[in-house]
């Protein structure tokens, strides 16, 4: 009985560990009105000094403009691909242009960070 009793709580204490990951694991982007959300309906954006496939937002950049992280898992199809970044993580891009959010985008359908940095940031639309 006390094996069982040890195995059971070392398996409880396993889920418990993996359930906040789980919980954060990045869904694919979405399309709506053109162009491209997140799956809690945050705007997606693109960044021009990204060169295809490879993003140059790290470190401070990233913290403000959080990479829309693709789980290890996650497979490359079409114009969707998965990159690498410098951290070893995986970030979703489309048609080779690494996605990002903005942290000052505070609810669904913010578009805030459109055009900063000298229109370096764009909004990740579908055309």
């Amino acid at each position: 009985m006390k094996q069982m009793t040890v195995s059971f709580k070392a398996l409880l204490m396993a889920a418990a560990l993996t359930l906040p990951g789980l919980a954060m694991a990045a869904d694919p982007p979405m399309e709506k009105d053109g162009m491209f959300i997140d799956s809690k309906g945050m705007t997606l954006y693109t960044f021009a000094k990204d060169s295809a496939g490879k993003s140059m937002c790290n470190d401070k950049c990233a913290a403000n403009w959080p990479p829309l992280m693709a789980e290890a898992g996650d497979k490359s199809k079409g114009d969707w691909t998965v990159i690498k970044r410098d951290d070893g993580s995986m970030q979703w891009a489309y048609q080779g242009k690494p996605l990002y959010t903005f942290v000052k985008d505070t609810k669904a359908g913010d578009k805030t960070g459109d055009g900063l940095m000298d229109g370096a940031w764009k909004v990740a639309k579908t055309k």
